[in-house]
């Protein structure tokens, strides 16, 4: 099974390996996406605006259990801090894994024949299943009305944190996409505990990503 920042990996990148959401975009994404999904499995809850350890059972899952880990065995944090702190090298942890699961491939080369480059299509260079399955689910989710399921939800929120609703649901009406993302959001589709940390992991997530865009562009 896929966990919520896989999904995002695959969605970022075309099959031909080109990344289609830049950093630190996709890797605060991706850290957002560990934490949620944390939340999710009931590993952490947001207390007084901090993420705490409610447990520290490992899931099964490398990524996901180091962050258990260090959130456990670290001070209490705001969510923003450990977007931050997570997101350090996590974008090729999440490709790594998913290149020795099969789904994409870990492809070298270098670009104008000196600079080495690692690139991560996928096998075949077609869309693998797993991809299509998350791209349905999201359409789904888009063109309906009412609720949806928890981690179908929470993806919803971290694209719309890192503003890639556009590339995402780009075959779908903005005006409508823009709305129902905002009703996924903040709709009551998830028990209030994992609710209240998935909106404050994607308000983290909208914080840092916007902290570091402006400097680059005053």
């Amino acid at each position: 099974m896929l966990t919520l920042a896989d999904e995002l990996a695959l969605l970022a990148y075309d099959d031909d390996g080109t990344r289609r959401l830049g950093q630190p975009a996709l890797g605060y994404g991706l850290a957002g996406a560990v934490l949620v999904e944390l939340a999710i499995a009931g590993r952490v809850e947001v207390a007084d605006k901090k993420v705490v350890a409610l447990s520290t059972e490992r899931i099964g899952h490398d990524v996901l259990d180091d962050a258990l880990s260090r959130i456990a065995d670290d001070k209490l944090r705001k969510p923003k801090a450990w977007v931050e702190k997570l997101s350090k090298g996590l974008t090729d942890r999440v490709l790594d894994g998913l290149a020795e699961a099969g789904v994409l491939r870990r492809e070298q080369d270098k670009v104008l024949l000196v600079f080495p480059r690692t690139r991560f299509p996928s096998p075949g260079g077609v869309e693998p299943p797993l991809e299509t399955e998350v791209r349905a689910r999201l359409a789904r989710a888009v063109g309906a009305d009412g609720p949806v399921d928890p981690r179908t939800a929470a993806l919803c929120a971290l694209i719309r944190a890192v503003q890639f609703d556009k590339k995402v649901f780009s075959d779908q009406p903005r005006d409508l996409v823009k709305r129902r993302l905002k009703e996924i959001s903040e709709g009551e589709w998830a028990a209030e505990a994992t609710r209240k940390a998935i909106e404050e992991v994607q308000a983290a997530v909208s914080v840092v990503l916007v902290a570091a865009i402006v400097p680059a562009t005053s």
